[in-house]
């Protein structure tokens, strides 16, 4: 199998969309995580390269740089999560294990002015979907703090697994941290994951894509969904 199969490509559903990550985006990435710093911080894993509080665009185009390598290896497909074309976030599928396994973990962060939308569920269902069904990925899995509740009901309303706890996986905000375990097949969702979220109310979403590289970036960071008033939203995504 190709490992850049449909890669670049931009998904949507409505006024929320997915496309692949630019060096263009630096100056709103560094912003947007600047003006998060606080929302962030409880569940950003630690990443001394681009920390959350930077005056400089340096770190965030040397890192689009970096991870452009990788989408074109197949090893991620880095998103920028944008509401009505506006930058709100960023969505990953990163990890990618081809062969026998066919696995992925997917991170996700939003900006907290857009939380409780209900846009980070309906950006991981897109991402989901194309993984299964146009890449040909077999499992995605999703690492996220217990005490992170906002995020765990993203999964579970999308229909993950709970498979347990990984003791101290990710250090997080000065220590080691556990985290729960969701785990998703693709047998498991033979309609998708898109129409799980809207109960069958939805024919799909629409995809633009191209045969070129992607160029994209992915500090696999936390995502918030339910109340913006509720810093313990974001969920930490594979390193």
């Amino acid at each position: 199998m190709n490992r850049r199969q449909r890669w670049p490509v931009t998904l949507r559903e409505g006024s929320i969309a997915l496309r692949p990550l630019r060096l263009r985006d630096a100056s709103a990435l560094r912003d947007t995580r600047a003006r998060n710093a606080e929302w962030l911080r409880p569940w950003e894993p630690t990443y001394p390269e681009m920390p959350l509080r930077t005056t400089g665009i340096s770190p965030y185009v040397a890192m689009i740089q970096a991870i452009r390598g990788e989408a074109r290896q197949g090893l991620s497909m880095p998103w920028a999560v944008t509401y009505d074309d506006r930058f709100v976030g960023q969505l990953t599928v990163g990890a990618i294990v081809w062969g026998s396994a066919r696995s992925a973990q997917v991170g996700y962060w939003i900006d907290s002015a857009y939380a409780g939308r209900g846009i980070t569920p309906t950006a991981v269902a897109l991402a989901v979907d194309h993984s299964f069904f146009n890449v040909g990925l077999h499992r995605i899995e999703a690492n996220i703090r217990p005490e992170n509740r906002a995020s765990r009901r993203v999964v579970t309303k999308l229909g993950f697994r709970d498979e347990g706890v990984r003791r101290r996986q990710l250090h997080i905000d000065g220590a080691w941290r556990d985290h729960i375990c969701y785990g998703l097949t693709a047998e498991e969702v033979p309609r998708g994951v898109l129409r799980r979220w809207y109960d069958g109310g939805t024919s799909g979403p629409t995809l633009e894509g191209g045969s070129g590289p992607g160029s994209a970036l992915g500090p696999h960071g936390p995502n918030g969904d339910e109340d913006p008033r509720d810093p313990a939203s974001p969920n930490p995504g594979p390193n």
